[in-house]
This record gives structure tokens, C-alpha cells and sequence, in this order.
């Protein structure tokens, strides 16, 4: 009998490449895959994907299995960034990380592999799948703090079914203390951080690379204005660095922090401390995706994250057509419009969903068109 073909996705870095290992000793047949997905050279002048390239050929080369390239920097282009750059124009804060493995490595890429003959495609994602009761559910890593379900609630159980994730039931030690037995190249390699395609630049430079600037002035809640702004768009709600009005140089001497956007006249509105213009009771989701199905036909309770690294919160769900409206037990500090809204019981991922609308603590003041 033929061993099952595995499609894995090699980034360069240790996770996927311990990952390869594994299913090698499992006895899988192993194929590796690295995925070209942005084309630009970073503010030195280097193409961070070769060397990702060369690190995930070195380890295919250890493992004695082949490496292909792939390029999707036309799909990424088209699917992600495109609507990343569109959604702040809309003064919104988009997570491109969700819509890359929605559109990218569970969708292009999960095609291309079952394009190889595989009968799975598997990543380096810490996260784990469980099959119970003829129903396959996504479970939280074992690794807690390296949990990445928060970007994986857009896939559904019909991808997820050719999907394997081998070092979900690992802490992030044990992955490191494997690649270095093995003598993997990438064994002490650092953890990418920040958005994929922009890693550790410099994020408002980035964007200005690509969106024009429109300066307008920093006002208080009283309309006292307190410095200049670079352009809405490179604002998020709850920012509290990189505002240029220090603290001590105005009022009580705390921070300031963004608590809105006035569009129409191009304000950024500030609060210093810690206030209620910060916090929010509930928020609208459009449209929601679940993994499997809605845990019940109308209003449930559960837990939830509104951001990737938060704790979770509990909620009331209430179904609005085909998205949600989610209730606070206790109010949420900067809720974002453009992020995502995840939803937990327990270890399970149940899915999630953009945040389209959110009520505020406390409304801002009616003088300003937010």
C-alpha cells in the first residue's frame, strides 16, 4: 500500500520545517513547497524571500524530500493586498493575515497541492483538528501563547479536512529542541514577526509607499488643536504612540490615546487617559463564517477575541442574517473596525468575522461627524 502524499508548505522557518519531519517519521510521503507570495525588497535593499527560499531548500535537502516554488504574488496581489490598501482607505484596520490563509494557503495553495496528487496539504500553524462525533472542530494549540486559530476562523471543515497541523500539540521549546537534534537549518532561526508582507518595517513608511498622505490636525474632544496628523488612514483606534503630542506637554500630563476619526474634516480625535470614549459595549459583524455550523439556530453565549494575542471575552452571539451582532459582558477596550471578531467555546474555534459596526461606551461628542 502506498504511502499518503503530504503537501507541506516550507516558509524558512522551523515550524514548518519540524513539521515536515514529523510527517516524514509518521511515514507520510513528504513533499515540500515554498510559497512566493510578495516580490519587493525590503527598506535594505533585501528580498527576505530568497533567504526564506534557500533555508527551506536546505532543510528539504536534510530531510531528503523534494522542494518545489510556487508563485502567488499575483493572487496575493489581487486578493489580499488589494483589499488590504482598499480597506484603509476606508479608515478602516484590516488583518490581511485572515485573508491570506482564507484566499492564499487554503485556497491557492491547497488547489496546487491537491493538484500534486496529495491527499493533504500540512503548515507550520500552531493549531490542532480533532474529528469527534463526525464533525471535525478546530482546536486551540497546545501552546497557548503561540495559538494562531484567531487566523485560521475563515476556513471551514470542507478545507480543513485535507489540512493537517503536526506541531499543534507542541510547545514552541519542544519545536525548537527537535529542529536542533535534527540539525534542521532553521533550528535557531527567529520568528517572523508583524504583517506578512511587511514584517518588521517601519508600518506607517510602508503604507506611504503606496497611499498619498493627507495631513490634518490632532484635536481633543473639545476641538482644541494639539498637533498635525499624517493622514487618517495611518491612525487605528486606541493608538497611543507615534501621536507627537506628548503627554506632559498638555493637560493632566497622562497619554493620549485615538478614540476617532472625523473624516469628513479630517480630524484625529484624542483622548488623554484612560476613558470611557475608549471602551465599547457591542459590535456588528456583516457577515460571519463558521468552521462547522453555528453552535444553535438563534442567541448563544460563548467566548471571544477581537484581536490576535487578547484574552478571551465573554459574549452573547445574537444571528443577524448573514452575520452577528456580539454583546460584551464587560466593555471592550479599542474594538477595531476592520479587524476580526473570533469566536471560542472552550478550546474550539467556532469561526468568526470582520467587525463592520461597533457602539461606543460612550458616543463622542455630536460636533463631530464619526
Amino acid at each position: 500500500m502506498c504511502a499518503q502524499r503530504v503537501t507541506v508548505g516550507l516558509s524558512g522557518g522551523v515550524d514548518s520545517s519540524v513539521a515536515a519531519l514529523l510527517l516524514k517519521e509518521q511515514g507520510f510521503d513528504v513533499v515540500g513547497v515554498f510559497m512566493k507570495n510578495w516580490d519587493e525588497k525590503d527598506e535594505n535593499g533585501v528580498c527576505t524571500a530568497t533567504a526564506d527560499r534557500e533555508d527551506a531548500l536546505r532543510v528539504a535537502d536534510k530531510l531528503g524530500i523534494p522542494c518545489y516554488t510556487v508563485n502567488f504574488t499575483k493572487e496575493y496581489m489581487d486578493r489580499v493586498f488589494a483589499y488590504f490598501l482598499d480597506e484603509y482607505k476606508k479608515m478602516r484596520t484590516p488583518n490581511p493575515d485572515i485573508l491570506c490563509n482564507t484566499e492564499i494557503k487554503f485556497k491557492a495553495f491547497l488547489d496546487f497541492a491537491m493538484g500534486l496528487g496529495s491527499d493533504f496539504l500540512a503548515t507550520g500553524h500552531y493549531a490542532r483538528l480533532a474529528r469527534e462525533g463526525g464533525r471535525l472542530r478546530l482546536l486551540k494549540a497546545a501552546d497557548k501563547a503561540k495559538d494562531q486559530t484567531y487566523f485560521l476562523a475563515g476556513l471551514n471543515d470542507k478545507k480543513l479536512e485535507r489540512v493537517l497541523f503536526p506541531i499543534g500539540g507542541l510547545d514552541k521549546s519542544e519545536v525548537r529542541s527537535i529542529a536542533l537534534k535534527a540539525d534542521l537549518a532553521t533550528a535557531a532561526k527567529k520568528d517572523s514577526t508583524g504583517v506578512c508582507f511587511i514584517g518588521e518595517r517601519d508600518f506607517k513608511k510602508f503604507l506611504m509607499g503606496y497611499l498619498p498622505a493627507c495631513p490634518g490636525d490632532i484635536v481633543d474632544l473639545e476641538g482644541k488643536v494639539l498637533g498635525r496628523h499624517d493622514g487618517l488612514m495611518y491612525y487605528t483606534m486606541g493608538q497611543r504612540r507615534g501621536l507627537g503630542i506628548g503627554g506632559k506637554d498638555f493637560g493632566t500630563g497622562e497619554s493620549w490615546f485615538v478614540v476617532g476619526k472625523d473624516i469628513k474634516r479630517n480630524l484625529l480625535l484624542v483622548q488623554q487617559g484612560e476613558h470611557e470614549e475608549l471602551y465599547s459595549t457591542s459590535l456588528v459583524c456583516n457577515n460571519i463564517s463558521y468552521v462547522t455550523e453555528p453552535p444553535s439556530s438563534g442567541q448563544y453565549r460563548c467566548m471571544a477575541k477581537f484581536r490576535y494575542r487578547q484574552s478571551d471575552q465573554a459574549v452573547t452571539v445574537t444571528p443577524l442574517g448573514n452575520g452577528c451582532r456580539i454583546d460584551f459582558a464587560e466593555p471592550q477596550r479599542a474594538v477595531t473596525k476592520g479587524q476580526w471578531a473570533v469566536l471560542y467555546n472552550g478550546d474550539e474555534c467556532l469561526g468568526g468575522g470582520e467587525i463592520d459596526d461597533v457602539t461606543p461606551l460612550k458616543p463622542l461628542p455630536s460636533c463631530f461627524n464619526v
